[in-house]
């Protein structure tokens, strides 16, 4: 007896079980990689948003911050500007008695047998023209301002040369000479000085 079997349907059915299980793992794959790029897609986008939040917090601090730097730096230019004018006002104040000290100077250093044509201050700089009546005592007027001028730095002559003609119409042999020097600064001049102490030109008498 012989007893035969079709398993041809079997195979069939074993097949297409095979086939649907690979499209639903196929189709599961598909699915899970989509969640997975929503996921990472979805956590990148947070962190582009936190970082551009932060972008515009450090911007608005930066812009503030400009704004501040401004305005400091215009207080700067201020302050010097209030400095240098309160210095200008200073040295104004402090120099207010220079033509004083000039004359005094001219007065305890212009040795006998010099005459003064001239005086003429420009800024700092003071030129002044005169008579002598020898070189020597050109040379002695130079030296007095040099060794002993209290306000006068820097005395140099200029020229010297035979007069034309004497101040006071008389005819001897004189010298006509320019010299220059500058006057010292308030800063550099002695305190007592500078205060306008007894002795001082400007100076207030004592009173006894």
């Amino acid at each position: 007896m012989i007893v035969r079997v079709n398993l041809l349907p079997h195979r069939e059915l074993k097949r297409q079980r095979h086939k649907q299980t690979f499209y639903v793992m196929t189709g599961l794959s598909v699915l899970a990689g989509a969640a997975l790029v929503a996921l990472v897609w979805t956590v990148l986008e947070g962190y582009v948003v936190n970082q551009q939040a932060t972008n515009k917090v450090i911007a608005d601090e930066n812009r503030r911050l400009d704004a501040q730097i401004k305005e400091i730096a215009t207080l700067r230019q201020e302050i010097e500007a209030l400095r240098a004018r309160q210095k200008a006002v200073e040295d104004l104040q402090a120099d207010r008695n220079q033509p004083v000290y000039l004359l005094d100077e001219l007065t305890r250093q212009t040795p006998e047998g010099i005459y003064l044509r001239s005086i003429r201050q420009e800024d700092r700089k003071v030129t002044i023209t005169g008579w002598a009546a020898s070189n020597e005592r050109v040379s002695e007027f130079l030296r007095n301002l040099t060794n002993n001028g209290r306000y006068v730095e820097r005395p140099e002559l200029i020229e010297i040369k035979l007069a034309g003609q004497s101040p006071d119409g008389i005819q001897r042999r004189l010298f006509d000479f320019s010299m220059s020097f500058s006057m010292k600064p308030s800063s550099e001049l002695p305190s007592s000085v500078a205060a306008g102490a007894p002795g001082a030109p400007g100076a207030a008498p004592k009173k006894g």
